[in-house]
């Protein structure tokens, strides 16, 4: 007994002596709460030296100046309240963070290893001022609300964003990304509109799931912007956006593009200007890409002005795109189990660019109609393939 006595007790030092050598770890959790002025650093402080930071529920951080909060590690930043940006144009403007992809800037860089936000709380983007000024200022760079960079292992869910002054979300260069039950909301209170205000855009990524959200904005639901790969998009609700969309692609001289294996289906679109799009650009002075493997599936459109499109000539002229057809290939398509109304008479337009860009379209399923008349089925340069290609009288089908 004394020698068992003797051994366990010097187990006992050992551990203490070892233990008093370990680095000191994080605080667990932090709390922030308002101070009354620019919230930014105490909330950057809180991040950088805690596990978790809570903003209590009915607390709004003042966030006056921008958040670097990259290069973080196994962090969790529990949002019950709200981040509130402050609508100081001239400021933002001249140190929101800058990305050269479509000259953006942002309010709030996120980036890392195994990051959740979460929390049922707000990021409120102050729109209206930034919608005013637009209106008379076309070139004006607004902020996106959040952007993840150069990230992998990160979650966004329960969280509500509203009235961006630009996107909502960017995805740039990151990996392993889930946005879940997201609540999105961007409308003007006058008649300068809200105008740009994506979902979501992804750029230079990989394995992306957006998924169970509600949006109403006036752009894109969901763009994939170049080099977007692996992307799950499942169960949203759009209203007044541009659509689910790839591209656009091809844009910028000497560049190709790439967006390949993306899947949206489950999908309600209403009051929208397109539904299941593709876009790439034509022109004399464009780069190039390719389209692959995309799905698009279980689409119910209400009021939508193209429920299905594809379009090669995007912001490019009838005789520029025929002198100059994309350089943006698009193979192994499919439009599947795509129902409503469209605001026109046409309701799918495949338009694709000559020489054999366009291949291996499929669509199966379609049962879409025009507000009155016969609804029109309209494609070029493309043999389309499917239970539904004998809809479109100007392709040739197999």
């Amino acid at each position: 007994m004394h020698y068992l006595a003797t051994i366990s007790l010097l187990w006992v030092h050992l551990l203490a002596l070892a233990s008093a050598k370990l680095p000191s770890v994080p605080h667990a959790s932090c709390t922030v709460t308002a101070s009354g002025g620019d919230d930014s650093p105490r909330l950057l402080a809180a991040v950088r030296a805690c596990s978790e930071t809570i903003i209590p529920h009915g607390t709004t951080l003042n966030i006056a100046t921008r958040l670097d909060m990259t290069g973080l590690s196994d962090k969790h930043l529990k949002l019950e309240g709200t981040l509130s940006f402050q609508p100081n144009i001239p400021y933002w403007t001249a140190n929101g963070f800058p990305f050269t992809f479509q000259t953006q800037i942002t309010f709030w860089i996120l980036g890392g290893r195994n990051i959740r936000l979460d929390g049922g709380g707000t990021l409120d983007g102050q729109g209206q001022a930034w919608y005013n000024a637009f209106a008379s200022n076309s070139s004006l760079l607004r902020p996106i609300i959040l952007t993840v960079t150069e990230a992998e292992g990160v979650t966004v869910e329960n969280i509500q964003m509203k009235n961006s002054p630009e996107w909502h979300n960017f995805v740039n260069q990151s990996k392993d990304v889930v946005y879940n039950n997201i609540t999105i909301h961007a409308v003007s209170t006058n008649n300068n509109f809200a105008a740009n205000t994506d979902g979501w855009n992804t750029y230079r990524s990989d394995t992306i799931t957006i998924k169970n959200s509600v949006i109403v904005n006036g752009d894109d639901c969901v763009a994939f912007k170049p080099n977007s790969t692996n992307i799950l998009v499942e169960n949203l609700d759009c209203t007044g956006s541009h659509g689910i969309s790839v591209g656009s692609l091809g844009q910028f001289p000497g560049v190709f593009d790439i967006v390949r294996n993306v899947t949206a289906r489950n999908i309600h679109m209403s009051q929208a200007q397109n539904g299941a799009r593709i876009k790439a650009f034509a022109g004399p002075n464009v780069g190039s890409g390719i389209v692959q493997n995309i799905t698009f599936q279980n689409f119910v459109e209400s009021q939508v002005g193209n429920p299905v499109i594809v379009d090669q000539c995007y912001m490019t002229n009838a005789t520029a795109c025929a002198q100059f057809p994309s350089n943006t290939v698009i193979e192994d398509i499919i439009f599947d189990n795509i129902s409503g109304t469209s605001t026109g008479p046409v309701v799918a337009d495949i338009g694709c660019s000559p020489d054999g860009r366009c291949s291996s379209i499929t669509v199966t399923d379609l049962n879409l109609s025009a507000p009155s008349g016969a609804a029109q089925f309209t494609c070029q340069n493309v043999v389309l393939s499917g239970d539904s290609a004998s809809l479109f009288p100007t392709c040739s089908t197999t």
